[in-house]
């Protein structure tokens, strides 16, 4: 918490800027030079929002505005005492009426100083230095950063700040603390610096001299917001903290003072990240396909199968900085435990971010986008279609890792296509996104095996390409809250009805008793699957593990069968069944190869291993943050809320499940307000 308010903060003081005007004055560099002398007395730094106490607490930024001239020299001066160089005065530029309208400080080891002829010349002391600001007048009569650069070509150290020339007279007797207490004619004395508020529509009010700036807005590092958008984040994100005091957000601010990236999440993304974290999908499909929302939607699925929100972030662009910036953020709030498995799409700034971030984590390429680029990458083969057949069957019919090397190989010697580009690439990740390669890997079904199965956003059928970021904050939270009835209604569906039974084989009837509906008729079309399975055989056995082939009368493709050989190990004294087809990890539920083993050899239940408590509905999940009861200050007002709100967001949370409880919890709530109301009269 004490991040993000440090955070929202400086993001209230930085405001989402989004006019950048960094390009070089045409006009003559060898202006007249001069130093202003003064005393530099910036002893705080007073906001639109509040005020920071001390020297300088912020770096300058473009976008920042300042009353005068001199105004913006002393801050820029208390900034460079504190960081530990000297600061001097390089250019400043007239109008003919001898006004100035623009100027530019440098670090006083800018340039080199002329050569002279002296016999004994002063040693050289500059380094030609970059750093520096550029500042103008704007048409609201206040001086405006424009341009800036905070890097350093030399060594700078704090401690050597006192020996600069422009800070000989800010000495530890001129600095006061401001008393907020104080009088107003002391306050006033008090210099005041300010941040402007830029937003889009600012954009066509910004004076600028035809031809005395380029017309380069470097928007390559900041989120590019449009009118009204920095105002909405803001509101949405109070808004959201209102409703649910487990909310968290953070934000990043580029050098410039700009919002660069956020991330959000909130206290029921949290605790089903606890129920349901060994599956992270992250969704980048709004920013790679340049929505008008650059939104990254981090995804489990819940015991249903349904999609769950494990947080969200909004991106300038896809580098890797960002994303590193966003999967720490994320990481951290789920208290820095990875999840065993991540899915993400086809980006190597994506992949070298999750390696970084994520590193014993496995990494997964998604499967159907891959799957959904081949017109478009292989499009214009000249075979193309024969090509996309081959590839088809090589990615999803390969039981074994060399039955994928052999037709790949053959697919690319046969259409002469080895140097293809992006297949060269496919074939390197191939251990990553083809199924054969991936099935040691728990997957809890987010892995798409089949044609038919695809891949869904979150946030499908509520955001689409041309979504404004206002729209969609508007109905963030409505949208969450479709989506978590659906889930209470998936609950109560499964607590309350029984599933009709498709065989006479026990496990059928065993599974119908613990998992949710939905992962059940998905199980349970394995079940029937078993009868087309005709054959079994015993091919070894190896102390306590028997191997066997199933023969099955599969469908390949649409409207095709053909036979074909699965082969199931099963260990007779673990009770432990494996198929070569990898199921289980890929949907959680065994196969029907499997379970024909299984069958023949007596067992009737499912073994204990391979029932997941994710899938079960008799679990109690609790969508409630638990910070527990330790450290709460029962005479602070904010400590007794907090913890009040929690208890009774649990209550509402048991009262949702059904129509009794709802009764129930009602009733009780109404007996615990009266008591509470006695209390008053009655104090202890």
């Amino acid at each position: 918490h004490r991040l993000r308010l440090r955070l929202r903060l400086r993001v209230s003081l930085l405001k989402m800027d989004e006019v950048s005007l960094n390009s070089e004055p045409v006009y003559d560099d060898e202006a007249d030079e001069f130093e202003i002398e003064g005393d530099c007395t910036m002893t705080e730094y007073i906001s639109q929002t509040g005020v920071i106490q001390g020297e300088n607490p912020l770096p300058p930024a473009v976008g920042m505005e300042f009353e005068s001239y001199e105004d913006v020299y002393y801050f820029y001066n208390c900034y460079a005492k504190e960081q530990g160089f000297g600061v001097r005065v390089s250019n400043t530029w007239y109008r003919k009426s001898k006004e100035r309208y623009r100027g530019k400080l440098s670090c006083s080891s800018a340039g080199f100083k002329k050569k002279s002829e002296a016999n004994r010349p002063r040693p050289e002391t500059r380094t030609g230095c970059p750093a520096m600001i550029k500042f103008r007048l704007v048409d609201n009569k206040r001086w405006r950063i424009i341009e800036l650069e905070l890097e350093h070509n030399h060594l700078i150290s704090p401690a050597s700040g006192k020996f600069y020339k422009s800070h000989k007279s800010m000495g530890a007797g001129t600095k006061r603390l401001l008393q907020l207490d104080a009088p107003p004619e002391e306050v006033k004395k008090i210099r005041l610096f300010r941040t402007v508020i830029i937003d889009a529509e600012d954009n066509g009010n910004l004076y600028v001299d035809e031809g005395e700036f380029g017309n380069h807005v470097d928007q390559s590092n900041q989120l590019k917001l449009k009118q009204g958008d920095a105002q909405a984040i803001q509101n949405s994100f109070c808004h959201l903290q209102l409703m649910n005091p487990n909310f968290f957000y953070v934000m990043d601010i580029n050098e410039r003072g700009y919002l660069r990236n956020v991330f959000w999440a909130d206290g029921r993304s949290r605790v089903a990240y606890g129920y349901f974290g060994d599956v992270v999908a992250i969704d980048t499909k709004c920013l790679t396909e340049k929505f008008e929302v650059p939104l990254v939607v981090f995804t489990g699925v819940n015991h249903h199968g349904q999609s769950v929100l494990l947080g969200c972030g909004l991106l300038a662009g896809e580098t890797v900085e960002s994303y590193i910036w966003l999967f720490r953020a994320w990481l951290t709030y789920m208290l820095g435990r990875p999840p065993q498995a991540i899915v993400i799409d086809q980006c190597k700034s994506l992949q070298t971010a999750i390696a970084d971030v994520f590193p014993r984590a496995s990494h997964c390429l998604c499967l159907a986008n891959i799957m959904n680029k081949v017109p478009e990458k292989l499009g214009g083969l000249r075979e193309y279609e024969a090509i996309k057949v081959v590839l088809t069957r090589a990615v999803y019919d390969s039981l074994k890792a060399d039955e994928f090397e052999q037709v790949w190989e053959d697919m690319i010697q046969h259409h002469g296509i080895r140097d293809h580009k992006w297949l060269q690439t496919l074939y390197e990740d191939r251990k990553r996104w083809v199924p054969v390669y991936l099935k040691e890997t728990f997957l809890a079904g987010m892995f798409p095996i089949k044609q038919s199965e695809g891949v869904t956003s979150f946030f499908e059928g509520y955001l689409d390409k041309h979504t404004p970021l206002k729209e969609f904050l508007d109905k963030y939270d409505q949208t969450l809250l479709k989506i978590h009835q659906k889930e209470a209604l998936a609950d109560l569906e499964s607590r309350g009805s029984s599933s009709i039974l498709k065989s006479r084989f026990y496990f059928e009837l065993q599974l119908s008793k613990l998992y949710t509906n939905n992962i059940f008729k998905k199980f349970q079309s394995e079940v029937e699957g078993m009868y087309s399975c005709f054959s079994t055989r015993q091919i070894s056995v190896d102390g306590s593990i028997i191997t066997y082939i199933v023969k099955e009368h599969a469908e390949v493709a649409e409207n095709r069968r053909e036979t074909r050989d699965y082969e199931v190990m099963y260990n007779t004294s673990e009770a432990e069944v494996l198929c070569v087809c990898g199921l289980f990890n890929f949907k959680g539920y065994l196969c029907r190869h499997a379970l024909h083993v299984l069958n023949q050899n007596g067992m009737e239940e499912i073994p204990p291993q391979n029932i997941l408590s994710r899938w079960r509905k008799d679990i109690q999940r609790n969508y409630v943050l638990d910070h527990g009861c330790n450290g709460i200050d029962i005479n602070n007002p904010v400590h007794r809320y907090d913890h009040l709100y929690k208890c009774v967001v649990q209550v509402v949370e048991e009262g949702r499940k059904s129509q009794d409880h709802f009764k129930f919890a009602l009733q009780a709530l109404d007996e615990i307000l009266n008591n509470v109301s006695l209390a008053e009269d009655h104090p202890v």
